[in-house]
């Protein structure tokens, strides 16, 4: 599946830490499309087949598409009113993640979008118990890659409207997001735009807070460092002292 649309609202880029003619020209364009807006990066992580593609692009443009190509990991960008402000967010999606009895498998792909990100959302299934399993060891593996930052994290369970054949019980989710600190929204991506729309907004509000808390103290830095005087108001000044000292010799001496 491919998204492209006007660069201004929606656009596809290439994986962050991808080379070449062409995926420079697209961070030009990304980076033009973006100017002047603050950023914010939100990489979707999860096991294969939980639905993150689907839901990146049911949050993108409100449409939902049911069938998709293997995920290769796309990136797209999208802007959102947060409080007023107009904030630029780049959306990552990333392949499945897969456990074995080592632990996680994260290709070093998936982890420079974790270390790229501002941002994550940890997507399960409520049909798959295998990919709820998932979660704790990788909620641990994005802290561990922001070591000294606690980094937002959403846990969104997908295919609410699978009730019939489900698999985790909606309190389960919500009771190990509340264990790890993280806001919990079940989902369906096929069913309800409102639910995907509001995850990504809490993030995006709760980075956008971040960065003006972060960018506050060195604006009040700045502010208190004196403005150097103009040397040639100090050589005027200069000037005007040694005349009227002059000037004021000859009255004494008359």
């Amino acid at each position: 599946m491919r998204l492209i649309q006007n660069m201004c609202t929606i656009a596809e880029y290439p994986t962050p830490g991808s080379s070449g003619s062409a995926a420079a020209a697209s961070i030009d364009c990304c980076l033009s499309a973006v100017s002047g807006r603050r950023l914010v990066k939100i990489a979707v992580v999860g096991a294969s087949g939980v639905g993150k593609t689907a839901l990146v692009v049911r949050f993108l443009t409100k449409r939902f598409i049911g069938d998709y190509e293997r995920n290769a990991g796309n990136l797209y960008t999208r802007q959102v009113q947060i409080e007023g402000e107009t904030l630029a967010i780049q959306v990552q999606d990333t392949p499945g993640v897969q456990i074995h009895e080592q632990g996680l498998s994260c290709n070093e792909q998936l982890n420079r979008c974790i270390r790229w990100a501002d941002a994550v959302v940890i997507v399960f299934s409520i049909i798959d118990y295998k990919s709820y399993e998932l979660i704790s060891q990788l909620h641990q593996h994005v802290q561990q890659l922001h070591p000294g930052a606690r980094l937002p994290v959403v846990i969104v369970a997908n295919k609410a409207d699978l009730l019939h054949i489900k698999q985790v019980e909606p309190q389960h989710g919500l009771q190990l997001a509340n264990m790890l600190g993280c806001t919990f929204y079940e989902v369906s991506v096929s069913e309800n735009y409102n639910d995907v729309y509001n995850a990504f907004h809490v993030l995006c509000k709760e980075v956008s807070h971040k960065q003006q808390v972060a960018s506050t103290p060195e604006k009040r830095r700045t502010s208190l460092i004196p403005r150097p005087k103009s040397p040639n108001m100090q050589d005027l000044k200069r000037r005007f002292k040694q005349a009227l000292s002059a000037k004021v010799r000859t009255v004494t001496s008359v």
